[in-house]
């Protein structure tokens, strides 16, 4: 029997290992092929959960602010006017009488009254009769103060003055003055719508000083520092 050469019979053990290990080797050692993975990333899923804001160019309108109960509690209501202080004809016998832009009987400045009267050095008497008229003189809405004063400089004459005071919060402010004559006393003084009404008596053309004979019922209004009269009717008088 013929012997194989030893060197042969391993070439082709070599050959037959060669040719099994490789089929095994290729189909067990063969790597995957990486493709794209049919399933859905991580990213994605978040990107489809969770939509992105978009910016906006738009200012967010602003909320009503509420009304403040502080606000809401103030009365609309206008406040009334400050009652006025009264004055009365008491206040006169206190009051000053003439000034020095508007002098009495050639005066320089004002006489101030006390308990309705004033002395000078000049023997002169000034005395504040009783007749006297409360109203609105000048529109003001405060009640004004119309009186008489009758001055004696120690002889016969007895010279009479109608004096107009302003209310000024309830003093009495010396006003205007209009001079009635001598010896023509002063009955009574209303004052209403502005004007005084003022009856006084007086004596026609002829008589003597000492005859009166007419009982005068003049009207007088607030003209700057003078009370004008403005009309008069007269009726006989017989004391």
């Amino acid at each position: 029997m013929r012997r194989i050469p030893s060197a042969l019979t391993a070439l082709t053990l070599l050959c037959l290992l060669a040719a099994c290990g490789g089929g095994q080797a290729e189909q067990s050692g063969a790597a995957p092929t990486v493709g794209p993975s049919a399933e859905p990333s991580t990213a994605s899923v978040l990107n489809a959960t969770t939509p992105e804001a978009s910016p906006t160019s738009e200012t967010p309108a602003p909320q009503p602010k509420s009304a403040s109960p502080t606000a809401s509690a103030i009365s609309t209501t206008p406040a009334a006017a400050p009652a006025k202080k009264p004055m009365t004809c008491a206040h006169l016998a206190q009051a000053r009488l003439g000034s020095s832009k508007v002098p009495y009987n050639g005066y320089p400045d004002y006489l101030p009254l006390a308990d309705g009267q004033w002395s000078g050095e000049d023997g002169a008497t000034v005395t504040l009769q009783k007749p006297c008229g409360i109203g609105d003189l000048d529109g003001d809405g405060a009640d004004d103060a119309v009186g008489a004063v009758a001055i004696n400089s120690g002889g016969t004459g007895t010279f009479y003055t109608l004096a107009a005071w302003r209310n000024s919060g309830g003093t009495p402010t010396f006003r205007a003055l209009a001079d009635l004559g001598d010896r023509t006393p002063v009955v009574s003084i209303t004052v209403a719508d502005g004007r005084a009404t003022v009856v006084w008596l007086t004596r026609g053309p002829g008589r003597g000083m000492a005859e009166l004979n007419i009982k005068r019922t003049s009207v007088y209004k607030l003209s700057g520092s003078k009370l004008t009269e403005v009309s008069h009717t007269d009726a006989p008088y017989n004391p």
